[in-house]
């Protein structure tokens, strides 16, 4: 089910009463997105401070609505459960329930994108995060333009890092924690686009590159995560590293 065909079904679903922040006030305000369109948003995090401002940050975007506001891990489950949203923002330290285990059961019960938020770049948290199948990480000082293009980003299925989450740290964590897989059911040119995906180019710059379209790009994408078993490429980067792929000064 898409996340249309969700709002639709369930037209109520933005009027959370745990949080005042989602009462639909951008859905009669002309030239912004219907409360079916907008991206629905999930923000769990101890500190009052950055919970608020996150919220009224996300709050401001027409195309993007939040729909709930928890304070532990715990509680952001129960959320999630309720409201179903897009993407959650989950903080990675959390009494009750820390973020990554929240991430686990969030996506078990559904289609919610994850972005773990914490106020540390070397948390040791990051890489398992990462395979617990979060699609993004964030620190708590990203400006408040980046904050919501990255929710947009993830929602849209893309995956994301902050520019101080550095691959050389997800290397470093895959070789220290997985031995390199065996062999490779990769065709020799979407080994090629995996590399290129863990050197952080976009598909459009993959496709300048091999000089082909971008379209082809995708479908290359598109294949190797299939062939994987990968959620998105945020997990072909990791496992581009720990593949040997990829090393950490390539």
């Amino acid at each position: 089910m898409t996340s249309s065909d969700r709002h639709r079904a369930s037209p109520d679903r933005h009027r959370s009463p745990s949080d005042p922040t989602s009462s639909g006030d951008h859905a009669d305000l002309p030239g912004t997105a219907s409360a079916d369109d907008r991206t629905s948003v999930l923000i769990a995090d101890d500190q009052p401070v950055v919970l608020r401002g996150f919220a009224a940050v996300l709050s401001a975007q027409p195309d993007l609505t939040v729909v709930g506001r928890a304070e532990d891990g715990a509680q952001a489950v129960r959320l999630a459960r309720e409201t179903r949203p897009d993407v959650a923002l989950l903080d990675i330290r959390m009494p009750v329930m820390n973020g990554i285990e929240a991430a686990r059961r969030i996506m078990e019960a559904g289609t919610t994108r994850i972005i773990m938020i914490t106020t540390f770049d070397l948390d040791d948290y990051v890489y398992d995060a990462l395979t617990a199948g979060a699609s993004g990480f964030l620190l708590k000082d990203v400006r408040a333009n980046d904050l919501a293009e990255a929710v947009r980003t993830v929602a849209r299925g893309d995956a994301l890092l902050a520019p101080r989450i550095t691959r050389r740290l997800i290397a470093e964590f895959s070789r220290q924690r997985r031995p390199s897989p065996a062999g490779s059911p990769l065709t020799p040119r979407e080994t090629e686009v995996l590399r290129l995906i863990a050197r952080g180019l976009s598909n459009a710059e993959i496709a300048a590159g091999l000089v082909v379209t971008e379209h082809t790009v995708k479908t290359h994408v598109a294949r190797l995560l299939a062939k994987l078993g990968l959620r998105d490429r945020t997990q072909a980067v990791i496992h581009a590293y720990e593949s040997g792929l990829v090393l950490p000064r390539d």
